[in-house]
């Protein structure tokens, strides 16, 4: 068996990391039941698969723009499409048969625009999404444990000043669910990002002569997998998600949290801030109460398995300058625009289109703006 060929250093991460899924569903079942083992689990199979398809809606998009390649942009729209296929009519009828399912819609306004713009630059940056910063972080890149850290303290840095920022000008919330019922918000989601997909493969084809072959699945174990079979694990994940939690797959809600209390801790009275005034519950509890932090440990973990059937996790402790500089300011880019715009790629942009919103094709347009100035900046810095 493949594991049983692992270096005994990787067969010990193997076990922590088991045993860390373990220890997450144990403190969390307590406050919630099966639900929270379910997102543990679900959060797990994120990170196993993320991990081994190397799934980031990072490189997809910084990889258009340099090397006019997309195979990872239609690995993106395959997802979204295969998730929006079950989720649609759940929203739409999932109560009827039992399954009382929401999705995120949500306005768009400036500021939900210029959070989403400096997220864009700050995932370039930093060196990952939301998603990406999790599940290589807990494959044991030290950079990207910097790159959370600060996420982290972005995030909840921007609940201080939320109450202004939502002062200025906003649209209404608009749901193409509603709006058309779920197949026709299908067939135009369906249609725009077919235009997407034809769009990439043109400019593939005209830079190559050809589309480039993808990397191809060597083992569902230990990977490396193709990005359609990543594409297809993360849709399940997502689908598990909507139809065990009742809602779209999000991330930086548990950033927040981890932050505020970490700010308590050191005396800072976060409770008295507008945002948590609100959220007085979740402050006061501990974070296995959170379904979002609870499935983010379990990405975390997952990811750390995935890295040690793959016999990868070997953590490197030395950093240039420019790696540290980069994850510190890319975080807190990605943490301060993530709580401005409604969440991140998986909570604003994957949520939002997967739950029929307007404001996740805002967010993409915005974010996607960011990334190009990001990426001109990684150039400039020499970061490939």
């Amino acid at each position: 068996m493949q594991i049983l060929r692992l270096h005994s250093s990787q067969k010990a991460v193997l076990a922590a990391a088991l045993a860390g899924l373990i220890a997450v569903a144990y403190a969390a079942y307590p406050h919630g039941g099966m639900q929270k083992i379910y997102a543990v689990l679900i959060g797990g199979l994120a990170g196993l698969a993320l991990y081994h398809a190397s799934f980031g809606f990072t490189a997809a998009w910084r990889h258009i723009v340099t090397e006019k390649k997309g195979t990872g942009l239609r690995a993106q729209f395959v997802l979204i499409l295969l998730t929006s296929a079950v989720s649609f009519p759940l929203i739409a009828w999932g109560k009827d048969f039992g399954v009382p399912t929401g999705g995120f819609v949500f306005p768009f306004g400036v500021a939900a625009a210029i959070g989403a713009f400096i997220f864009g630059i700050g995932m370039q940056l930093g060196g990952g999404c939301a998603s990406g910063t999790l599940f290589t972080a807990g494959g044991g890149s030290t950079r990207m444990m910097i790159t959370l850290a600060t996420f982290i303290l972005g995030s909840v840095l921007a609940t201080a000043h939320l109450p202004e920022w939502n002062q200025l000008p906003s649209l209404a919330p608009v749901s193409l669910i509603k709006e058309f019922g779920p197949i026709g918000a299908f067939v135009l989601t369906a249609a725009i990002l077919g235009l997407f997909a034809a769009w990439s493969i043109r400019v593939e084809k005209s830079a190559h002569g050809g589309l480039l072959p993808a990397r191809k699945t060597e083992s569902f174990l230990s990977g490396p997998w193709s990005p359609m079979l990543g594409a297809v694990m993360i849709a399940v994940v997502c689908i598990l998600t909507f139809v065990a939690i009742g809602r779209p797959w999000g991330i930086t809600s548990g950033f927040a949290l981890w932050g505020a209390k970490a700010l308590q801790v050191v005396g800072i009275p976060v409770e008295t801030w507008t945002y948590w005034a609100w959220q007085k519950t979740a402050l006061e509890s501990t974070v296995f109460r959170d379904t979002t932090s609870v499935m983010n440990f379990g990405i975390i973990f997952g990811a750390m398995a995935a890295a040690a059937l793959a016999g990868k996790f070997a953590p490197v402790w030395h950093l240039s300058w420019r790696d540290l500089a980069t994850a510190i300011i890319g975080g807190l880019l990605m943490g301060y625009g993530a709580r401005l715009a409604y969440g991140c790629n998986i909570g604003a942009y994957l949520g939002g289109l997967t739950s029929g919103s307007l404001h996740g094709w805002l967010w993409l347009v915005f974010a996607f703006a960011g990334s190009l100035i990001g990426t001109r900046l990684r150039l400039k810095l020499g970061m490939g």
